[in-house]
C-alpha cells in the first residue's frame, strides 16, 4: 500500500473515531443546555476559529508541503529551519491575539452578537489559542513526513478527554445559567487540546532526527529565505481560511440581525441558529471525516509527485480521491436525506432540526468534494486562486443570508439555502481552477452510475423504513434501513464499475489474491 493511501486510511480511522466522539459531545451538550445554550456556544465558536486562523497564518499546510519536499531531497537542515521559523511566528501571534480576545470579549458579546451571554464562552475558550498554534505546527511536520499516526492519535486523545469532561463541567456550571454551562463546555475543549498537544510533543521528541532546541534562535535568524518560502504558501492559504473564518464570524451576526428584520425575537433567533448550526450541520459535516483525511494526505503526496515531475501520479491520486469523495459522500447523502427525522428523534429527542437536514443533505455532496479540490490547488501552488474562490463563495453566502433570512417567508431557512449556495459556488470554482492547471479525465459514466445507485438505494431505504419492520423499535428500523441502503449502494457501485477493483484491492481489509 502506498504511503499516501496508508496515511489516508490512518487519518480516516482516527477521524471517524474523532467525529463519532465529537458527535456524542454534541448530543450530550444539546440535551444538557438545550437549543438556546447550543446557540450561545455556536455563536462564540466562529470568533475562536477566526483568531486561530490568524494565529496559524496558514502555516500547517505550508509546513506539510515544504517538509515533504525537503524529506524527498533528504535535507534535514531545511526541515529544522521550517519548524523553528513556524514556531517563532505562531508563538508571537499567540502572545498578541490571546489577550486581544479576552479584552474584546465584552464588546463582542454586547455589540456584535447582541447577546451579553456570549461573554463567558468567549473568555473560557481563549487559552486554547497558543495550544492549538503549537500543535498545528507539529501536525504539519508529521503530515509532511507522511507519518499520520501522531496526528491521528492526538485527535482521538483530544476528543476522549473532552467527552470525559464535558458532562461534568457543563453540569457543574449549569445551575449558574446556560451561559456558564456553555463556558464549561469550552473549558473541556481547552483541556482536551492541551492533552493532545502533550502527546504530540512526546511523539516529536521520540521521532525527531535533529535537536530543535539547540541554537533555535540562530536557526530562526538564518531562516529568512525559509520564512518567505513558507509565506508564499501560508499567506494565500491563510487568505482562504481567513475568508472562511470571517464568513463564519459574520454569519451569526448577519443571521441574528436578518431574523430581527424579519420580526424574530433575539432569544428565538439564538435557538433557531442553534438548531441549524448545532444540531443539523454537525450531522451533515460528520461524513466529511473521509474527505478531510484525503485532503490532509493529498497536500504532501501531490506536492512530492509534482516536485518530481510525476504528472501521471498526480492525476492518479487526484482521481482516486475524487472517487472516494463521490462514493462516501453519496452514501452519506442517502442516509441523511432518507432518515433525517428518525435520526434527529433518536439523537436529540425531537425533530426540530430535521427539515434543515432534508433540505441541505442532497447539496452537501458538493461540500464533500470541496476539501480534496482545495488540497490539490494548494499542492499545485494555486493557493491564491483557492483564496479568491473562497472569497467569492463567502460574499455570495453572506449576501444571500441577508437577502433571504430577512424575509419572513424564508427566515432561518433562507440562511440554510445561502449556506449551500456558497458551498456549491466554491466547489465549482475550485474544480474549474484545477483543470486549467492540469489535465484530468472526466468519467461521465461513473457519475451516471453513482447517481443511479444513490437514487435506487434511497428508494430502497425509504421503503424499508416506512413499510417493513414497522412494528419493531425505531433503533432497529433505522439500523436495518442503513444496512439495506449501504449494501445495495456498494453492490450497485461495484456492478456499475464506479468502484474499481484496484481501489478495493488497496484497502487494508480487502482480501488479497
Amino acid at each position: 500500500m502506498s504511503k499516501f493511501l496508508k496515511g489516508t486510511m490512518i487519518l480516516m480511522a482516527a477521524a471517524f473515531i474523532t467525529r463519532m466522539l465529537g458527535f456524542v459531545n454534541r448530543i450530550v451538550l444539546a440535551r444538557m443546555i438545550g437549543e438556546e445554550g447550543v446557540g450561545l456556544y455556536m455563536m462564540a465558536v466562529p470568533t475562536l476559529v477566526l483568531v486561530i486562523t490568524i494565529t496559524q497564518l496558514g502555516l500547517p499546510v505550508a509546513i506539510s508541503k515544504h517538509v515533504a519536499e525537503a524529506e524527498a531531497k533528504g535535507d534535514r537542515g531545511k526541515t529544522k529551519k521550517i519548524l523553528a521559523v513556524s514556531l517563532g511566528v505562531t508563538g508571537i501571534l499567540s502572545i498578541i491575539f490571546t489577550p486581544a480576545l479576552i479584552l474584546l470579549a465584552p464588546y463582542l458579546a454586547e455589540h456584535v452578537f447582541t447577546d451579553n451571554r456570549t461573554y463567558w464562552p468567549l473568555i473560557a475558550i481563549s487559552p486554547v489559542i497558543p495550544i492549538i498554534a503549537v500543535s498545528s505546527v507539529l501536525r504539519g511536520y508529521f503530515q509532511g513526513r507522511q507519518n499520520m499516526k501522531p496526528s491521528a492519535i492526538s485527535q482521538v486523545i483530544e476528543q476522549v478527554v473532552r467527552i470525559g469532561l464535558i458532562a461534568v463541567l457543563t453540569g457543574y456550571f449549569l445551575p449558574y445559567g446556560i451561559e456558564f454551562a456553555a463556558a464549561g463546555a469550552m473549558i473541556s475543549a481547552v483541556i482536551g487540546e492541551l492533552a493532545s498537544l502533550l502527546y504530540m510533543l512526546t511523539m516529536f521528541k521520540l521521532k525527531k532526527t535533529f535537536s530543535l532546541r539547540s541554537s533555535i534562535f540562530k536557526t530562526i535568524a538564518r531562516g529568512k529565505s525559509t520564512f518567505y518560502e513558507l509565506m508564499n504558501i501560508a499567506l494565500p492559504t491563510t487568505g482562504s481560511r481567513m475568508i472562511g473564518s470571517l464568513s463564519w464570524f459574520f454569519e451569526p451576526i448577519v443571521v441574528a440581525n436578518s431574523l430581527a428584520i424579519a420580526g424574530v425575537a433575539a432569544g428565538v433567533a439564538t435557538s433557531q441558529y442553534g438548531l441549524l448550526t448545532g444540531y443539523a450541520l454537525p450531522l451533515l459535516f460528520l461524513p466529511s471525516f473521509i474527505t478531510v483525511s484525503l485532503s490532509t494526505s493529498l497536500v504532501p503526496a501531490i506536492s512530492e509527485s509534482y516536485a518530481l515531475g510525476h504528472l501521471r501520479a498526480v492525476e492518479y491520486k487526484l482521481q482516486q480521491s475524487l472517487r472516494f469523495s463521490l462514493v462516501s459522500g453519496g452514501l452519506a447523502v442517502i442516509i441523511l436525506y432518507v432518515l433525517a427525522y428518525p435520526l434527529m428523534e433518536l439523537m436529540y429527542g425531537n425533530t426540530k432540526a430535521a427539515p434543515f437536514i432534508s433540505l441541505l443533505a442532497p447539496f452537501f455532496l458538493f461540500y464533500y468534494y470541496q476539501g480534496p479540490l482545495q488540497a490539490v490547488l494548494q499542492a499545485l501552488n494555486l493557493a491564491r486562486a483557492a483564496m479568491i474562490n473562497s472569497l467569492i463563495g463567502a460574499v455570495v453566502k453572506i449576501g444571500l443570508i441577508f437577502i433571504l433570512a430577512s424575509q419572513p417567508s424564508f427566515g432561518i431557512y433562507g440562511a440554510a439555502i445561502a449556506m449551500v449556495v456558497g458551498i456549491m459556488v466554491v466547489t465549482f470554482m475550485h474544480f474549474f481552477t484545477m483543470v486549467k492547471k492540469i489535465s484530468i479525465t472526466f468519467y461521465v459514466k461513473e457519475y451516471i452510475g453513482a447517481f443511479t445507485a444513490i437514487i435506487l438505494s434511497g428508494v430502497a431505504g425509504h421503503f424499508t423504513y416506512e413499510w417493513l419492520w414497522v412494528d419493531t423499535h425505531q433503533v432497529i428500523r433505522v439500523l436495518v434501513s442503513i444496512m439495506v441502503m449501504s449494501i445495495l449502494y456498494l453492490f450497485l457501485l461495484k456492478q456499475l464499475d464506479v468502484l474499481k477493483k484496484e481501489d478495493l484491492a488497496r484497502l487494508p481489509f480487502w482480501p488479497k489474491r
